[in-house]
C-alpha cells in the first residue's frame, strides 16, 4: 500500500479531508507521517488525536535548502511514497522537489494559472471574476506552477466577501484533493508537456 506523507502549517482541514477519505477507504493508501514546520499548528493535534506520526520541525531561521534537507530526511525515515501539501506556507527548494520528482502534490484556491500565490480568493473578488475554483497540482520549484492534475469551478456570487468564497471553495478541495490522489496512485496518468493526461 502506498504511504502518504502531509505537509501543513496550520488547522489542516484539507489533511483532515484526505485522512477521512483513507479512514473511509476512498483512498487506497496510509498517512506515514503528517509534518509541519510550526510547532503550535494545530493540524499536528488533530493527527494525534487520530493516532498518526506527527512530526514538527521548525523552519524559523534556517536556510530553505537546509530546511527541506531535514524533511526530505524525515520522509524517507517513514517510507513516503507522495506527498501532499495540505496548507503548507513555503516554497520547496529544488532540493526537494528533485527528491520526489512528480511525487508531491499541492491544492490552490484559484483555477490556475489565475491568481497564484496568497489571498487567491481576494484576488479573484478583486478582480471582477465570475468564476473561481480550486486546483490540485504537481509541485516544482515555482510558485503554484506545476503540471495541473484536477481543477474545478466554483462561482463567484456577487455579494461574495473573502470568507464566503473561502468556504465555498474549500468545500470543493476537500473533493477533488482526494480525487487527484487517486489519479496519481493509479497507473493511468502520463503528463504530455505540461498537461495530465489520464486513461479514463
Amino acid at each position: 500500500m502506498k504511504r502518504l506523507g502531509i505537509l501543513l502549517s496550520g488547522r489542516g482541514s484539507n489533511f483532515e479531508a484526505i485522512a477521512d477519505s483513507v479512514e473511509a477507504g476512498r483512498i487506497p493508501a496510509s498517512i506515514a507521517v503528517v509534518l509541519s514546520n510550526r510547532p503550535e499548528a494545530r493540524g499536528l493535534e488533530t493527527a494525534r488525536r487520530r493516532g498518526l506520526n506527527a512530526v514538527s520541525i521548525p523552519s524559523k531561521g534556517l536556510d530553505r535548502e537546509v530546511y527541506d534537507r531535514l524533511v526530505v530526511a524525515e520522509l524517507r525515515k517513514h517510507e513516503v511514497d507522495l506527498v501532499c501539501l495540505a496548507g503548507f506556507m513555503r516554497l520547496l527548494s529544488a532540493y526537494f522537489v528533485r527528491e520526489f520528482p512528480l511525487r508531491i502534490l499541492n491544492i490552490h484556491p484559484s483555477l490556475l494559472p489565475a491568481f497564484p500565490g496568497l489571498d487567491a480568493q481576494h484576488q479573484a473578488l478583486e478582480h471582477g471574476v465570475k468564476i473561481s475554483g480550486c486546483t490540485v497540482h504537481f509541485v516544482d520549484e515555482y510558485l503554484d506552477h506545476g503540471p495541473i492534475v484536477v481543477q474545478t469551478p466554483v462561482p463567484v456570487l456577487d455579494g461574495d466577501t473573502d470568507e464566503t468564497l473561502s468556504l465555498r471553495i474549500l468545500k470543493e478541495e476537500h473533493r477533488i484533493y482526494t480525487e487527484a490522489i487517486n489519479v496519481v496512485l493509479s497507473a493511468g496518468w502520463r503528463i504530455e508537456g505540461r498537461r495530465v493526461v489520464t486513461a479514463r
